[in-house]
C-alpha cells in the first residue's frame, strides 16, 4: 500500500463522451517530503512518513525542528504513516501526484464535516414518534420509547439516540483517478470526498 497526503480543493463535474457529467472532486495531492524511514530492525515494522504542508518554525516544537532537520526539509503540517511502501523511497525524497496515473483506482481518507448535536431523525434516519393525533401534538421528531422498563432497568450500550455527529474519520474505496495534472499536483477522482474545503485528505493505492 502506498499514498500521499493531500489537500480537498473542492468538487467540480467532467463530461463522459456519451455527454453524461460525472461527479469529481480535485485534490492538491502533494508534494510530500519523506520525513522518516522506518524499518524493522530499528523500529519493529517497515514504514515510511510523509510531510505535507508549509508550518512555520515559530510554530513547531523543538523537537520536531530536529526530526524536519534530519531529513533536509521544512517544518511540515501534516505527518502521516505508510506501510508497504516501496522500499527504494530515502530519508528527504519528495513524492509528488506522479504517483498516480489515470484509471487508478484509489481509496481516500479523510474527516466528515462535522454537525454539531442532533437529534435521531438527522443522526440515524428516524422516523419520528408519527402523526399529530392521539395527544402526540409535539413529539414529530422525538425518538419515542427506549425499551426499558422495570426489567433491564437500564439502557443498554450502543442504542441509537441524539448526540454529536459528524467529525469522524471516513473511508471511501475504489475512486477512480479520471484527471492528474501533474505540473500542478492536481487529480480529479470520480465521486466525492468526506470532509470540507482544504481539509487534509489521504490517498491510497
Amino acid at each position: 500500500m502506498s499514498g500521499i497526503i493531500g489537500k480537498k480543493i473542492g468538487m467540480t463535474s467532467l463530461y463522459k463522451a456519451d455527454g453524461s457529467a460525472v461527479a469529481c472532486t480535485l485534490i492538491e495531492a502533494g508534494p510530500c517530503v519523506v520525513t522518516q524511514v522506518k524499518t524493522v530492525e530499528k523500529e519493529g515494522y517497515s514504514a515510511i512518513q510523509l510531510g505535507y504542508g508549509e508550518k512555520k518554525e515559530k510554530h513547531t516544537t523543538k523537537s520536531l525542528l530536529g526530526h524536519f532537520k534530519k531529513a533536509n526539509t521544512t517544518p511540515k503540517k501534516k505527518l502521516v504513516e505508510f506501510r508497504e511502501f516501496e522500499n527504494t523511497m530515502n530519508l528527504g525524497d519528495t513524492i509528488t501526484s506522479e504517483l498516480f496515473a489515470e484509471g487508478d483506482f484509489v481509496d481516500a481518507i479523510g474527516t466528515s464535516k462535522g454537525k454539531g448535536f442532533q437529534g435521531v431523525v438527522k443522526r440515524h434516519g428516524f422516523g419520528g414518534v408519527g402523526g399529530q393525533t392521539h395527544g402526540q401534538h409535539n413529539r414529530g421528531r422525538h425518538p419515542g420509547s427506549i425499551g426499558a422498563c422495570s426489567f433491564p432497568s437500564r439502557v443498554f450500550k450502543g442504542l441509537r439516540m441524539a448526540g454529536r455527529t459528524g467529525g469522524n474519520r471516513v473511508k471511501v474505496q475504489n475512486l477512480q483517478v479520471l484527471k492528474v495534472y501533474s505540473d500542478k499536483n492536481l487529480i480529479v477522482v470520480s465521486g466525492s470526498i468526506p470532509g470540507a474545503k482544504n481539509s487534509y485528505v489521504i490517498l491510497e493505492k
